[in-house]
């Protein structure tokens, strides 16, 4: 027992100053980051590691005590945080996220998101086509807080005015609005995504009726002649907007397919294993319901040029169409 204490007290003390320095180096980098450390402190780091594991080694070879086992485990394992793990800031995990996961995960998911536009631009039209043919049709698709008075009762001017309008521009007012239509988009967009273990079904209504709604309006407007001043006051924003909705929507068909296609596997693991890349989508897509609420609350009110308008959703139209072609397509492959 004498010579096994007489080996552990040598054994410290042949190697706690390179323990000691190795602390101390990784204690500054964990408080201020690699960035503060010397030169000099760099090249040793890795150093200092490999002996401390080696030194690790050696201490579980001869049966040290066990506190000095436990701090050797914890100093080799913080220190390979330093040496070996990825730093990353939040300013640099979001971008990693909007460039490279987020425009990934939409091409990955691209059959479902097809599947929930194609839905959507279904309600649309048959929408647009039942209140085109019969106004009444317009009273059973669109409800009564969602109309905001416009109705086949109206006059013409009032329904060109609400476009042009532009309300109360003031700022205070224009953060407010902005605020509330984030709000009530993404509300609808995440209803979109949870709706998705229900089997899809909900899903698959949930854009449906929302086209219906929209292609209600618009038939409104067609009827009255004012169709370009329509698409022009909705595009500004609703290039953004729509394509927000329909990826909740995709991003819910992700989780349905997993609850009805759950393949070899439980359904439970099925959906640990394909959630996250639905939630992803979800998570991007409040970004474009934010940027959306942007252009509704600020830019439609303040923009009233027609010209203007459908060139900011074309902009807008591309960008998109851009970003998830191309944003992170060299890891694709991965």
């Amino acid at each position: 027992m004498a010579t096994i204490e007489l080996k552990s007290t040598t054994f410290r003390r042949e190697r706690e100053k390179t323990w000691r320095e190795l602390e101390a180096l990784v204690g500054t980098a964990e408080r201020k980051g690699l960035g503060a450390l010397s030169a000099r402190d760099l090249m040793r780091l890795p150093r200092l590691y490999r002996a401390t594991l080696s030194a690790l080694s050696v201490a579980r070879g001869i049966t040290l005590d066990r506190n000095v086992l436990a701090y050797l485990e914890s100093l080799a394992a913080r220190a390979y945080f330093q040496v070996y793990a990825t730093r990353t800031g939040f300013l640099g995990a979001l971008a990693t996220f909007l460039f490279q996961s987020f425009p990934r995960a939409v091409r990955a998911a691209r059959g479902p998101i097809v599947l929930a536009g194609l839905c959507l631009a279904l309600g649309v039209a048959v929408g647009y086509a039942a209140t085109l043919h019969d106004m009444d049709w317009y009273y059973t698709f669109m409800p009564g807080g969602v109309a905001e008075d416009r109705s086949p009762t109206s006059s013409t001017a009032a329904l060109r005015d609400f476009l042009f309008g532009g309300g109360d521009s003031s700022s205070g007012s224009l953060n407010l609005f902005a605020s509330y239509l984030f709000t009530h988009n993404a509300m609808i967009g995440f209803l979109a995504f949870a709706l998705g273990v229900a089997f899809g079904v909900p899903v698959i209504l949930l854009m449906f009726y929302n086209g219906v709604m929209l292609g209600a309006l618009a038939a409104l407007y067609a009827d009255r002649g004012l169709a370009g001043e329509f698409w022009g006051w909705i595009l500004i924003h609703g290039t953004t907007e729509l394509l927000a909705i329909i990826l909740c929507g995709g991003a819910g068909l992700v989780l349905a397919r997993c609850v009805v296609f759950p393949g070899r596997r439980r359904r439970l693991d099925t959906l640990a294993r394909h959630g996250p890349l639905a939630g992803q989508i979800a998570i991007g897509a409040a970004c474009l319901f934010f940027a959306a609420a942007i252009l509704e609350g600020f830019g439609r009110q303040l923009i009233t040029d027609m010209v203007i308008r459908y060139s900011i959703a074309g902009v807008a139209l591309l960008f998109w169409c851009l970003y998830f072609g191309f944003a992170g397509r060299r890891g694709d492959g991965q």
